[in-house]
């Protein structure tokens, strides 16, 4: 393991990684710093969750120097709001002992809050495409004086057909820069942009490209499952052995709040991040899943790549993805960091398809998903789930009735005066009911029926009046009737 002293990385952010406890550089780290310190232009190739942000950012830091000057200096284009956040908060504490400002452009926040930070004279920018290009036009963000520029996730700017945003954001920054870009696949038009906006790169691949393909530290579990079963299945799988930090994938953005309402009503610590919550919410949601006070994410895959937390041991596929990209992007988001980890993928009967061509393209050699249920053996024995295991968390039950028959207690409901003054205190059949709910019962029957008489023997027999031509009535009245 070669660390980060060796590649010649200044001090002040060797303090600022040994205090996050990070010393030894992965292999993307290794080959871009001691290339990006100098200023020579990168392209850096490898999956994601290999440390690729420590490759590009500490050179950036570190060529900007300890306390450069007032505004826009260094700019980092990335394809979405939470890999944005990510991306942001490891610059961020790159720069802890310098007096470098950083500042996160994205959609989904107001405008205030960024725009006060540029005007403090914030000298890296991490920013997605749309706002940063709403906010050039605004001259509201000169970016004139950027001269060093970072396009992480070229691959994923294409998918999001970013590409001309991205041209766009090029023309802008200083013509004479270092600029250096990461992505996982190298397509052709990713290749034409580097061509165009980058002076004689240097091709890093810190592995074999097609490194995703095995993923050796991934164990993949593949189920043809059935779609009613499948809320129990998750739920044992939840209780594994060994089960850290889980992240969940849905198809849609209703599937996803469905399971997180599923999974919470099971006793499941569960937050979720999908496009029908407020980025606020989402930034919550994923900010409580890194520290740790929810080990349970639910997302849609519009959240993937901002997903970057090293301890998730396991990523289940609810729904199986599209095609075989969204899969290893899925999957990459266990076995981070050289750890191990386990992503399972349900496929229901009309996916097989899917499967089919998922499955030829990364040579899995599973072409037929084994049938699963909740209680198949081979689930608990493939995922190391202790034999008699239920679908949900057994918690110690609600104290719901006192102990005693204080009737002044606050958790009982007050009395009710029956008709005919009787006043409804019934006697419960089951020595477990409690008292407050068997009031309850008595009275939502006495609403019913028009009122009644509680027997000994615990049945009741409707009171009926019948009025008098007097303005009397029948009956057992606790007075005279009055005129």
């Amino acid at each position: 393991m070669t660390t980060f002293a060796e590649l010649g990385v200044d001090q002040d952010i060797l303090d600022a990684l040994a205090d996050k406890g990070i010393v030894d550089a992965f292999p993307i780290q290794e080959q871009t710093i001691p290339l990006g310190l100098p200023g020579q232009d990168i392209i850096g190739q490898a999956k994601t969750g290999t440390g690729k942000t420590f490759g590009f950012g500490i050179p950036v830091v570190q060529r900007l120097g300890l306390n450069p000057e007032p505004g826009v200096k260094a700019l980092i284009v990335v394809p979405t709001r939470e890999l944005c956040v990510q991306v942001f908060e490891d610059i961020d504490m790159l720069t802890k002992n310098r007096g470098t400002s950083v500042v996160a452009i994205y959609g989904g926040k107001a405008y205030e809050g960024q725009i006060d930070q540029l005007k403090a004279g914030a000298q890296i920018v991490v920013g997605t495409p749309g706002r940063l290009i709403d906010l050039n036009n605004q001259r509201l963000l000169d970016l004139s004086n950027a001269t060093e520029v970072v396009l992480d996730e070229a691959d994923k700017m294409l998918d999001l057909g970013f590409l001309a945003d991205i041209e766009k954001i090029f023309t802008k920054v200083a013509p004479v820069r270092h600029t250096q870009l990461f992505s996982a696949t190298m397509p052709g038009p990713i290749v034409a942009l580097a061509r165009r906006f980058m002076s004689n790169p240097i091709h890093i691949r810190a592995s074999d490209p097609d490194e995703g393909l095995t993923q050796a530290n991934i164990e993949h579990l593949v189920y043809r499952a059935h779609s009613l079963d499948k809320d129990e299945v998750i739920a044992r799988i939840l209780q594994a052995e060994g089960r850290g930090k889980t992240v969940i994938f849905t198809r849609t953005k209703r599937a996803a709040q469905r399971l997180v309402d599923e999974l919470g009503d099971r006793g499941f610590n569960a937050g979720a991040v999908h496009g029908d919550m407020s980025q606020e919410a989402r930034e919550r949601s994923m900010a409580a899943f890194k520290a740790g006070k929810k080990d349970l994410l639910i997302a849609t895959d519009v959240a993937a790549r901002g997903i970057d937390v090293d301890d998730v041991t396991h990523v289940i596929n609810h729904t199986i993805p599209d095609d075989e990209k969204t899969y290893l992007h899925r999957a990459g988001r266990t076995g981070r960091a050289g750890k191990t980890g386990i992503a399972v993928t349900f496929v229901d009967w009309e996916d097989l398809h899917k499967w089919a061509l998922i499955n030829r393209a990364l040579e899995f050699g599973q072409p037929d998903p084994v049938e699963t249920y909740s209680s198949s053996p081979h689930l608990f024995s493939d995922l190391n789930i202790p034999a008699g295991t239920k679908g949900r968390i057994v918690t110690a039950p609600r104290a719901q009735s006192p102990k005693t028959n204080d009737s002044s207690s606050s958790s009982r409901p007050p009395r009710r005066r029956g008709r005919g003054g009787s006043s409804s205190n019934p006697t419960t059949a089951e020595g477990h009911a409690s008292a407050a709910t068997a009031e309850r019962a008595a009275e939502g029957a006495g609403t019913h029926d028009g009122g009644g008489v509680e027997h000994h023997d615990g049945k009741s027999a409707p009171r009926r009046r019948r009025r008098r031509r007097g303005g009397g009535s029948t009956g057992t009245p606790s007075a005279p009737a009055s005129a």
